[in-house]
């Protein structure tokens, strides 16, 4: 078998293909004989059915051979896409151009491949990286966080500010006419409600703000979860700050390993300042792929992100059936419409595809490519996951047609690291970040 592929317009290829006539006349016995063995004539036993038989039942050598050439074709086609390196993303539209009744057998398939994008500029992307210094605000917050755990509750006389918690009787009435039935899921007595926790309906928070003992109030609210409108009536019977402890030394001994404040403190400020080194380094991974996809310009083909889309759709559809909820249990819990939810997979199916085509651009660009150690690497892993020698995942994975597949996801990987490793990082002040300042004591790290 011979091929060879000419590109077309619309990002698409010709693939001519020529099967030798030995190959053709191999293909046809290998149809004869399976239809030996399915077939069921009398006085023949399965596998024994004559050729001259075979031929009649079919309507004649003409309709054997086109039976043959349709059976084989599919395989004819994939050895050829495989010696031609191509890589479809559609299926094909097949014309046999001679052969049909006798010798060799041509054809052409015409197939959509997987476009080449540009990524001009590549080389000299910035990516801005939050704030790795850790605030004086952020030390006293973590440490008041702390010192709440062993504050007290105290009835105060003065109006209500956040932070409060408010003893309050609540009672919701429906609104609508049309939400008819028992209110009392609404009333609440002696319920106890921290006041700017927005646990109820934001109008509540805005009502308790400035408000004192004894006060009543009454507001209406949408309700989300009964999709409707509800009046609410408050009395607000009991106001109390939650009193931190004194911030000492006695109270550090108490509530730490550490025996002074300052002990604390300073391992509040590191712990918080590897966190921030850990979301820079999120952050750098997700920006520097923006960054890529921001600079591609070309259409990308509908069939590649509708195929992201399922699979994103799919792998969703999974993780819900785990959780015994519903797509539609999902949409409802999310209050977003099922139209407004496919529009957002879909945004991310078109980033997830271009960022995918950036960086096999890149993989072009840097000529990045994957030794054999490598690749037997990344082979054990994938054995380890599944329980599986080496040569037994190869092997897998070469019937299967996915050996390349493997080649080209690595890489994509080697590539992805050395965009992260080249790229210009700044603060969100335009000033230069080191990579050394991203280093994180996994020790640390680990411990929080």
């Amino acid at each position: 078998m011979r091929a060879t592929a000419a590109p077309e317009e619309g990002n698409k290829v010709r693939l001519s293909v020529e099967i030798d006539e030995a190959e053709m006349d191999e293909a046809l016995n290998e149809v004869i004989r399976r239809l030996s063995r399915e077939m069921r004539v009398p006085g023949f036993r399965p596998g024994k059915v004559p050729r001259r038989v075979i031929e009649a039942r079919m309507g004649g050598p003409a309709a054997l051979r086109v039976e043959a050439i349709r059976e084989t074709l599919p395989d004819f086609y994939a050895r050829a896409v495989s010696d031609t390196e191509l890589d479809p993303i559609d299926q094909p539209d097949i014309d046999i151009t001679s052969g049909d009744e006798s010798g060799a057998v041509s054809f052409d398939a015409v197939v959509q491949v997987r476009p080449t994008v540009g990524i001009p500029g590549y080389g000299g992307l910035v990516v801005t990286l939050p704030d790795l210094e850790v605030t004086a605000e952020e030390i006293t917050a973590h440490v008041d966080r702390l010192r709440a755990t062993s504050g007290e509750l105290a009835e105060v006389s003065r109006p209500v500010r956040d932070g409060d918690q408010v003893t309050i009787d609540i009672h919701g009435t429906r609104d609508s006419t049309e939400a008819a039935g028992d209110d009392s899921d609404l009333d609440a007595e002696d319920f106890l409600y921290e006041v700017g926790s927005g646990g109820v309906v934001a109008e509540l928070d805005d009502q308790l703000r400035g408000a004192k003992v004894g006060d009543i109030f009454t507001f209406d609210s949408t309700v989300e979860a009964l999709g409707h409108a509800v009046s609410f009536r408050v009395l607000v019977k009991d106001v109390k700050e939650l009193v931190l402890p004194d911030l000492d030394d006695e109270w550090a001994a108490d509530a730490s390993e550490f025996d002074t404040v300052g002990e604390l403190t300073a391992d509040i400020a590191e712990r918080l300042r590897q966190r921030h080194v850990v979301q820079a380094q999120m952050a750098l991974q997700q920006k520097t792929v923006e960054a890529l996809v921001e600079l591609v310009t070309e259409d990308i083909p509908d069939q590649l992100v509708v195929e992201e889309l399922r699979e994103r759709i799919h792998d969703l559809n999974h993780r819900l059936e785990g959780q015994g909820m519903s797509l539609g249990q999902f949409l409802g819990a999310t209050g977003r419409s099922e139209d407004e939810f496919l529009g957002e997979l879909r945004a991310g199916a078109v980033q997830s595809v271009k960022a995918d085509l950036a960086l096999r651009a890149l993989v072009v660009e840097e000529s990045i490519e994957l030794t054999d150690a490598e690749l037997d690497e990344e082979l054990a892993a994938m054995g380890e996951r599944l329980e599986m020698g080496v040569d037994q995942v190869r092997e897998q994975l070469e019937r299967a047609g996915r050996l390349a597949a493997v080649r080209s996801d690595r890489r994509k990987a080697k590539a992805m690291r050395w965009l992260i490793d080249n790229v210009d990082l700044v603060d969100e002040e335009g000033k230069p970040v080191s990579r050394d300042d991203l280093l994180v004591n996994q020790g640390e790290e680990d411990s929080q």
